[in-house]
């Protein structure tokens, strides 16, 4: 079995590091593997949290080393982390001599390039989307300044060695690996497509007395038609765009609540619905334990999920999708990667060409529709987006990289 060494700038106390990192790892360890985790960690989420996930690396035999995560100075601080990643990833690798350094996303990927270098190790770069053009493309770095330009530059040259470099590359989307190969820095390295995986057993198929319970707990009537959204309202969601849909969407159904379930500040909703002519009774704004969501995201009809439709987004897998098509609520969205491909593929919901009146009114029209709910190919969604498939891929990924000297 691989030892492996598994470096991630996300910490595993963050939201994303509990429902995408850790469950591959818990996974992969179970199948015999010596993990060693290190993650740059948030002071507030580690000591809300920390003593949570050192309890599941202690169960299932993962080695985590948390390391601080640092904001500030803006860029700055990005390279002051990596430069700690650097320094432990080393001394780490002198203790435990590993045959995979596993990087997920490209800072990781810096420091596991450089081990291959160094020392010889393999060094698996699991890209998730595609970093460098999501900071421009989401507004983070702004390229008009000489600082952000220089840093986009940067961060491209170095794109193309760590895809270069690379012993195999993960891509979360067919699309995604079909881009890469089309870069001049891809020389033939295997690329295996993973997407973000949906844990089956907490998103379970919903039935008609779970759907009434749901709406008994938000004090939903019966006949109300629940649009939902699930997940973070930040960078690349088009918050504006889905409440016209509910707005829409509600000049047929009167009785529409449209239920949130997010981390962030309700605020930024009720800021905007008043343009829209709707009120805060119209919303139904939450933020639950991860393990609380399926409860009362059961209450919906239909989900809507509308992300910025930018080159970086191709390579993007929204954890969302498997999550709500394997409850069984169908799903309002655009094509970014391979959505358009797995909502087609599975009966599961509508892909919108555009955001205006007339683009979204074939999902109004949609709605009108109930029989179309129960259509949803659930085995397909399994086959697609099941963690254990996930695992499994993994596993054999590790296998090859680690028999291949």
């Amino acid at each position: 079995m691989a030892r492996s060494l598994f470096i991630s700038y996300d910490g595993l106390t963050d939201p994303l590091g509990q429902s995408q990192i850790l469950p591959y790892l818990v996974g992969l360890s179970r199948k015999g593997h010596h993990i060693h985790v290190l993650s740059c960690e948030k002071e507030a989420k580690l000591k809300k949290n920390g003593s949570l996930i050192e309890a599941i690396c202690l169960k299932d035999g993962l080695h985590w080393n948390p390391l601080p995560f640092h904001t500030k100075p803006p860029v700055l601080a990005k390279y002051y982390d990596l430069y700690n990643l650097k320094k432990a990833a080393s001394r780490l690798h002198n203790s435990n001599s590993f045959d995979i350094i596993h990087c997920r996303s490209y800072l990781s990927a810096d420091v596991g390039r450089k081990l291959k270098k160094r020392r010889g190790v393999k060094y698996l770069f699991d890209m998730r989307s595609f970093w460098v053009d999501e900071r421009v493309e989401g507004g983070l770095w702004n390229t008009k300044y000489y600082f952000y330009r220089k840093a986009y530059q940067h961060w491209k040259k170095r794109e193309a060695q760590l895809i270069a470099d690379a012993d195999h590359i993960i891509s979360l989307t067919e699309a995604g690996k079909k881009e890469i190969m089309s870069w001049s820095s891809y020389s033939g390295t295997s690329i295996t497509v993973i997407p973000c995986s949906a844990d089956m057993d907490l998103f379970s198929l919903s039935y008609p007395e779970q759907k009434t319970r749901a709406r008994e707990r938000l004090q939903l009537s019966s006949d109300s038609f629940v649009l939902s959204y699930l997940g973070s309202l930040g960078t690349w969601y088009l918050v504006d765009e889905m409440v016209f849909l509910f707005k829409l969407i509600k000049e047929v159904r009167t009785c529409a609540k449209f239920l949130i379930l997010t981390p962030d500040d309700p605020q930024r909703i009720y800021s905007i619905i008043s343009k829209f002519g709707l009120t805060k009774e119209d919303f139904i704004i939450r933020f639950v334990p991860r393990s609380e969501v399926p409860l009362l995201l059961k209450a919906s009809d239909v989900s809507v999920s509308f992300i910025k439709p930018v080159y970086s987004k191709i390579g993007s897998s929204p954890t969302k999708m498997g999550e709500l098509l394997a409850m069984g609520i169908p799903v309002i969205c655009n094509d970014i990667g391979d959505v358009g491909k797995i909502v087609e593929k599975t009966n599961g919901g509508i892909v919108v060409e555009g955001f205006d009146r007339n683009s979204l009114l074939p999902a109004v029209e949609y709605i009108k529709s109930p029989d179309q709910f129960q259509r949803i190919d659930r085995q397909r969604v399994i086959d697609y987006y099941s963690l254990v498939n996930a695992v499994d891929k993994y596993d054999n990924v590790y296998r090859t990289l680690s028999t291949v000297f």
